[in-house]
């Protein structure tokens, strides 16, 4: 909420009234500047420190506000009071690219980012997912070198698809999502037409202490649409925030977009034996076995007032979790409690929880003090615990909540196989049953189109890749490949098989 009152004269930071915002401080009217003009000062180190630092991945992106609604009992797995039966609230949605920069085009072909934060009585509850039901990794530790991978060379400074391959060919769990990224859904006609997914396994608990396992589906109300390879380049010549715009603009006409609640539960059990490890970013787990339960929906019907301090300072963290809810074993959420974070102590300072975005609905009264930028302070009261000056302080015993199993030796390795677990069954079944002709034969043209300009041997690795994901779909690119590199005079062309 700003306190700004665009009506009142101009002040200072200091609250003094400005002498002026149009003429410095001279010698005369031609004279040299001088350096007791404290306005021009600080108004000129404001403006060198303007910009924070943008995010690492999603570095583009934008959101809005809105309102959310529980309009289905799920009790039963669940007493977080913000999914409960009538439950109502504020939220704020935050989309994003991967791997492009503040600058990049909103329409480059890429995963999405779907970041929702529920304001609860009980404190935020953040959601941070995709657009997509997987992700490329399983392992948190590859995860920098995963973004390096689809950033830029250091030496020129551009963008490699060679790069790109190279790692997604070495790390071949990324199949799954690659198979996403290349299909329509990696083209979204809008932010408002593409569906949201925690992507991660998260933890309900009931009233009576029982644990489920959950994943978040977010439904597009306005229905799933997205765009050809044409219409994406295009548009990111003509407008580079084309879906910024898209969104701000439907939500200022009052075309609220909406989306469904909805949630996959699986029994604390059931994760025991299943077919495929649940907690293993890169699956997805079949509706047949864990249809979708509905929820409630959220529609976003507030645009920003200033974006810089509500979008751009939005400090996203799976590790905001409330009663009722938590995590799973999912190694790549486990280490996100703490990058996300961490990023945005970086980023926006240590106390970036104090700024008004990120506050919670609920009073905070934590031992966590000073720091720079701190505001928000907690007076005289005692600042250790326990103490004996009745400031209150936790002191919870026992097993907890949001808890499961664990056993075994410490090791570092890769999860266990299970009976359907491998890297490439998943995004074979996207080409052949979820994929129509026609997106097939795009996706071809999009995947060949990507590795026109890969050099060996990540292009062969490229070729065994796909046809790992479908050999005939990966028959088709490469034959298409080398169709186009023979036209260009860089390779003989003939039966790819043979080449």
């Amino acid at each position: 909420m700003s306190k700004i009152d665009p009506t009142a004269p101009a002040t200072r930071q200091n609250g003094a009234p400005a002498e002026s915002n149009r003429n410095s401080l001279t010698v005369g009217p031609n004279g040299p500047i001088t350096l007791n003009d404290v306005h021009l000062i600080e108004t000129l180190a404001a403006f060198n420190r303007e910009r924070v630092p943008e995010r690492n991945p999603h570095a583009k992106g934008s959101g809005a506000f809105g309102e959310w609604e529980i309009t289905e009992d799920v009790s039963k797995y669940t007493h977080a009071k913000g999914f409960q039966l009538g439950a109502k609230g504020r939220v704020l949605l935050r989309f994003s690219t991967v791997a492009g920069e503040q600058g990049s085009p909103d329409t480059w072909r890429d995963v999405r980012g779907f970041s929702l934060r529920f304001y609860t009585e009980d404190g935020n509850l953040d959601i941070v997912g995709n657009n997509t039901p997987v992700f490329f990794l399983r392992d948190p530790i590859k995860f920098p070198n995963f973004i390096r991978s689809q950033k830029r060379l250091p030496a020129s400074g551009l963008r490699d698809n060679t790069m790109q391959f190279d790692f997604w060919t070495l790390n071949p769990e990324s199949a799954h999502q690659v198979t996403y990224v290349m299909g329509p859904r990696g083209l979204p006609r809008s932010w408002r037409e593409m569906n949201g997914y925690s992507s991660h396994t998260y933890q309900w608990i009931n009233a009576d202490g029982e644990r489920f396992w959950v994943k978040y589906h977010f439904q597009s109300e306005q229905g799933v649409h997205n765009m050809t390879n044409e219409e994406a380049e295009r548009l990111a010549g003509q407008d580079a925030e084309y879906h910024r715009r898209d969104l701000f603009d439907n939500i200022a006409e009052g075309n609220f977009p909406s989306w469904t609640i909805n949630v996959q539960v699986m029994p604390y059990e059931d994760a025991k034996t299943y077919r495929i490890n649940p907690f293993d970013l890169t699956k997805v787990w079949p509706h047949a076995d864990y249809p979708l339960i509905p929820v409630g929906k959220f529609t976003l019907n507030e645009n920003p007032k200033n974006f810089f301090a509500e979008i751009e300072q939005a400090a996203f963290s799976p590790g905001n979790f409330v009663p009722g809810t938590g995590i799973s074993p999912d190694k790549m959420l486990v280490a996100r409690t703490f990058s996300y974070p961490d990023a945005q102590r970086a980023r926006i300072g240590t106390n970036y929880n104090q700024l008004p975005v990120n506050q919670p609905v609920h009073p905070v009264n934590s031992y966590t003090f000073d720091g720079n930028m701190r505001f928000d302070h907690s007076g005289d009261a005692p600042v250790y615990a326990p103490n004996s000056f009745g400031r209150p302080y936790a002191d919870e015993v026992g097993q907890v909540e949001n808890s499961w199993e664990s056993d075994g030796e410490l090791v570092r390795s890769t999860y266990e196989l299970r009976e359907g677990d491998d890297d490439f069954s998943q995004a074979g079944d996207l080409v052949r049953n979820v994929f129509t002709d026609a997106e097939r034969d795009e996706f071809v043209n999009t995947v060949a189109g990507a590795l026109a300009t890969v050099q060996e041997p990540v292009l062969s690795n490229a070729f065994q890749y796909w046809k790992n994901v479908d050999q005939a779909t990966g028959e088709r690119i490469e034959a298409k490949v080398r169709e186009g590199l023979a036209e260009a005079g860089e390779i003989p062309g003939g039966d790819p098989a043979n080449a």
